[in-house]
């Protein structure tokens, strides 16, 4: 069994973090997050304040000091910019906080005597338009700033471990969903709208298909990672490997209201530019941790849906 690590989360209050430090709080592990809460909400994790560090990445010297003060075994690297609208409608605050930060957290990583571990959070946005399953041989090719400055962290990773020899994981995670997310990304505009008691909802593109997979699903593939990879660098594919249009997810959530959902396109929700898939190929990650993911795209959706509006469940 793993001894109990001190580890650092940062971006620890957001969507994936609270998810991730929930996980590792159940295998024992002493947890500490690290979050501005631009994104997160520190009532989405439960730290005793000594263990919760409201610092910006961008301020090198804080954030230096703060991991320096906690001397952690792992570090779990999460926050970002990652919500690609506003990536697109930000880029320098994106690259600035994506690659800017990334850099600031290592060099804080590089000074952390005993170090064991670091795992970064990249994303399948690094990957080219691409119609079947990618897998992590796949030449990277990012079509938008975000999988740009998430290709440009993989990149420090790499150089990170050239010069420190630290084992070091670099996870591309495809489409999360679940509690606490706090961006407008299509499931949680799904669930929104429907939370509000709407059965007519507005929404854009509808036919492109998105490897969805439930962040507790993602957790517990971290806590294995983590637990697993002991030396070198290596890459992998998270996601679920099942693929869902817009159209597809609409009818998950109408079996678990028992109700009918129509869909209006909303022309302002309309992406100009869209890939019409993005699939994992996730054989290297089940292989490497005996891992499958467990929660269905329906067994998920039936905990986002607020109870009091369900008449049938489906």
């Amino acid at each position: 069994m793993t001894r109990t690590k001190k580890v650092i989360i940062t971006g620890g209050a957001g969507f994936i973090g609270s998810a991730a430090i929930a996980a590792l709080q159940n295998c024992g592990h002493d947890l500490y997050a690290i979050d501005n809460l631009s994104f997160g909400n520190r009532q989405f994790i439960d730290l005793p304040a000594a263990h919760f560090f409201e610092v910006d990445l961008l301020d090198r010297a804080e954030l230096s000091r703060v991991v320096s003060q906690i001397s952690p075994d792992w570090i779990v690297h999460l926050a970002a910019i990652h919500f690609i609208p506003y990536c697109n409608q930000h880029p320098v605050a994106a690259a600035q906080v994506n690659i800017q930060g990334t850099m600031n957290v290592l060099a804080a990583a590089k000074n952390v005597r005993n170090l064991e571990k670091v795992f970064f959070a990249s994303t399948a946005a690094v990957y080219p338009i691409y119609d079947r399953a990618i897998s992590e041989t796949h030449p990277p090719a990012p079509t938008d700033i975000y999988g740009l400055s998430k290709l440009a962290g993989e990149h420090l990773m790499n150089e990170f471990h050239l010069q420190t020899d630290i084992p070091t994981i670099v996870c591309r995670f495809f489409n999360a969903f679940g509690p606490n997310e706090t961006n407008a990304h299509v499931i949680p505009e799904i669930q929104r709208q429907i939370n509000a008691g709407c059965r007519t909802i507005g929404l854009g593109n509808l036919d492109p298909k998105r490897d969805f997979i439930h962040t507790s699903d993602m957790a517990d593939a971290i806590v294995k990672l983590l637990t697993t990879c002991d030396r070198g660098i290596e890459i992998f594919n998270l996601g679920r490997g099942i693929e869902y249009s817009v159209t597809e997810v609409v009818t998950a959530f109408e079996q678990v209201l028992g109700e009918k959902i129509i869909i209006e396109v909303d022309p302002a929700r309309v992406r100009k530019v869209e890939r019409m898939h993005l699939l994992a190929d996730i054989t290297k990650l089940k292989n490497f941790i005996d891992w499958e993911p467990k929660i269905s795209l329906k067994q998920g959706i039936s905990t986002l849906i607020d109870r009091q509006l369900i008449t049938v469940i489906g």
